[in-house]
């Protein structure tokens, strides 16, 4: 199982706890400060500052902190090549196309799809507007922010829903390859919409290798591939994906306020024990075939959901 550890001081750690809570469990193991388990990667802290990072995303999701790992007295490994479509160093301040999602680890909701485009000329108005990495952001400066960016860049929004989410999936098909065929149909659209535009290149928030995500489409008929960037912790390296981002997220907000509107409950992100609780609500209630519309059916949750329903042990 791949790892990693990182050296993270009070703050630090008290930010990623805030970032993963919808991720976090009831309990955590003792001498530990809060364990969360994102898609693919359980994340431990622990009272030392250290921070354990296991799962086969555990590298992709540490480095999204941009802390420094800890020190070890084994021998260092020697970092890999960067990859052909690794972003320039002045990437921060190109005129870019960018593109996130949201919704992948959470049980209840759709996936959410923004690729945005930011020239150089309105960099500085995002960060006016608050635009940043948005696992610093709650859902209230989400929606506040995302309304002034409707009106502020081109963009284009996709919603997987989850009825369509689950056909798939039971066909066979990975969420990795519904992302890509996702990021794809987003930037075809985003370089129709800036045709007459200076873009200097397009950057994916890096959810897979550039090979894999390549893989993934050699189906389609028609693909990106000109002046591509791929980089994990994108959010952080250009506005266009931090952008995107806020819109993928503002958007997958409102898709649970339409279940939510549904069901008549509060429905809850994440895929921790409270999701596990109001599946099981929502099963007694209107019986298991009701989440196909509202919930990833393949996730673990349906099934300590269906114990919960019906009194049995997992």
């Amino acid at each position: 199982m791949a790892n990693t550890v990182l050296q993270a001081t009070p703050q630090e750690i008290q930010k990623m706890k805030e970032a993963y809570k919808t991720f976090i469990p009831a309990a955590s193991p003792p001498g530990s400060i809060f364990t969360a388990k994102p898609p693919g990667c359980t994340v431990t802290a622990y009272k030392s500052g250290k921070v354990l990072f296991q799962g086969k995303n555990a590298e992709a999701e540490a480095l999204k902190w941009n802390i420094k790992p800890a020190s070890s007295a084994s021998k260092p490994k020697k970092d890999k090549p960067a990859h052909a479509y690794a972003p320039p160093a002045n990437v921060g301040s190109l005129s870019l196309i960018g593109s996130d999602e949201v919704g992948t680890g959470d049980f209840f909701g759709p996936i959410t799809v923004v690729a945005s485009y930011v020239p150089e000329s309105q960099l500085e108005l995002l960060r006016e507007l608050g635009v940043k990495d948005s696992k610093f952001l709650n859902d209230i400066q989400i929606v506040s922010i995302a309304k002034d960016l409707l009106h502020t860049i081109p963009y284009s929004l996709l919603v997987l829903n989850n009825r369509k989410y689950n056909e798939l999936q039971a066909k066979g098909m990975s969420q990795g390859k519904m992302k890509a065929l996702l990021h794809n149909k987003a930037l075809l659209h985003m370089l129709e919409k800036t045709q007459s535009e200076k873009v200097d290149g397009i950057l994916v928030d890096q959810f897979c290798e550039p090979g894999v995500y390549f893989n993934y489409l050699s189906q389609q008929s028609k693909v990106v591939k000109d002046q591509m960037y791929f980089a994990t912790k994108g959010e952080s390296l250009h506005l266009s994906v931090a952008a995107s981002s806020i819109l993928a997220r503002y958007a997958f907000i409102k898709e649970m306020d339409k279940i939510s509107a549904k069901t008549g409950v509060e429905i809850p992100k994440g895929a921790g024990s409270k999701v596990d609780l109001k599946a099981a609500e929502l099963i007694r209630k209107h019986g298991p075939d009701f989440l196909n519309d509202i919930a990833k059916v393949h996730f673990a949750n349906t099934k300590k959901a269906m114990n919960l329903a019906y009194g049995k042990r997992n």
